[in-house]
């Protein structure tokens, strides 16, 4: 699955296209590099978003393409 699609499945961001303009702006990170809208996530891997001067640090668990609200917290552990 896409980078952007993910974060906003997960509702890490809230808009895709919020999390595209993240992403290019080179504050999303996928196991410690920066990474593009396009990159694919899989599980195990970990993202690192900079909001300002707040980092949020999570390892993927699952990817799914559709998943209720109450149930995107399991697709992510906060590290």
């Amino acid at each position: 699955m896409r980078l952007d699609k993910y974060l906003k499945v997960s509702r890490l961001i809230r808009r895709r296209t919020v999390a595209n303009e993240a992403c290019d702006a080179g504050r999303v990170f996928l196991n410690e590099r920066p990474a593009k809208a396009s990159a694919e996530v899989k599980a195990g891997d970990v993202i690192e978003i900079r909001f300002g001067n707040r980092e949020v640090k999570v390892e993927v668990l699952s990817v799914q393409e559709t998943v209720r609200k109450e149930e995107a917290k399991e697709m992510f552990r906060y590290l």
